[in-house]
């Protein structure tokens, strides 16, 4: 492999000059590091591009029985990994199957995304855990379990511009904790782009209705929801009239900051 044949002339060129011993050493650490890290990923994109394959979206529409907290999904759908400026935030979780959906939830998302790179150009978008094929229980989610709930990855600022770090996390995305002012606790600088957030659930809503669908609830951490009501678009939000959850857990309050969850229904 390429990333064996850089490492077998680093540790050449190391031998021509013992007095960058100590340097050398952490440089051929780290390539070993490096090397061992891009092995994995070549076969996590490998298996991903089978797990896709494996998993490809039939013709035959899907039927969401039951509810959120307790009901299966027929025929789901398996959202892209990828789109034109959004992704699902873990290749882990895609793979164990959480990243299906009724065949219209799909719809609106593609078309919601479609519209936020129109107002939004140059970012990307993430979204989280959505349900298993056949649907039914997942945990740690109370709900998810018919193909209608969806979370989705909260923006952030940092300095009023959009910030990415965070983006790549996978999985440990659930776990970053904000203030009631939407900053995260280890860097106040980073705020959630509320903006952002609230023109995504208007075109939710908007795609929703197009196909005969709505929002039927919104899970984000209650002491945020003046923020973003407050800002600019959150303005536009309230002619909405979504409905928020107005009372959670301390457990399932606090872990809803990071994303916003979001259930539909059929009208």
């Amino acid at each position: 492999m390429q990333n064996s044949k850089f490492l077998y002339l680093a540790l050449i060129l190391m031998g021509f000059n013992p007095s960058f011993a100590q340097l050398g050493n952490q440089f051929v650490e780290q390539l070993l590091k490096d090397s061992i890290r891009i092995q994995q990923e070549e076969l996590r994109g490998q298996r991903l591009q089978e797990y896709i394959s494996n998993n490809s979206n039939d013709s035959i529409a899907s039927i969401a029985i039951g509810s959120p907290a307790k009901g299966k999904l027929v025929h789901g759908k398996l959202i892209d990994f990828k789109g034109p400026n959004y992704q699902y935030f873990d290749s882990i979780s895609y793979m164990s199957g959480r990243a299906f959906v009724h065949e219209k939830v799909k719809l609106l998302i593609e078309h919601s995304y479609a519209r936020m790179a129109v107002a939004y150009p140059d970012r990307t978008f993430y979204v989280m855990e959505c349900s298993r094929k056949h649907g039914g229980p997942m945990f740690p989610h109370k709900t998810h379990q018919n193909g209608l709930s969806v979370d989705f990855m909260t923006p952030f600022l940092k300095a009023g511009r959009p910030y990415s770090d965070l983006d790549t996390l996978g999985a440990n995305h659930y776990w970053i904790e904000c203030d009631d002012q939407g900053r995260l606790t280890t860097d106040t600088q980073i705020k959630i782009d509320f903006n952002s957030v609230a023109q995504h659930l208007i075109y939710l809503q908007e795609e929703a209705l197009k196909l005969g669908m709505s929002v039927e609830k919104v899970i984000f951490k209650l002491e945020l929801k003046d923020e973003l009501f407050s800002c600019e678009v959150g303005q536009d939000l309230k002619t909405k009239q979504l409905y928020f959850a107005k009372k959670l857990s301390p457990t399932i309050n606090n872990l809803h900051d990071d994303h916003y969850h979001v259930d539909f229904r059929f009208n």
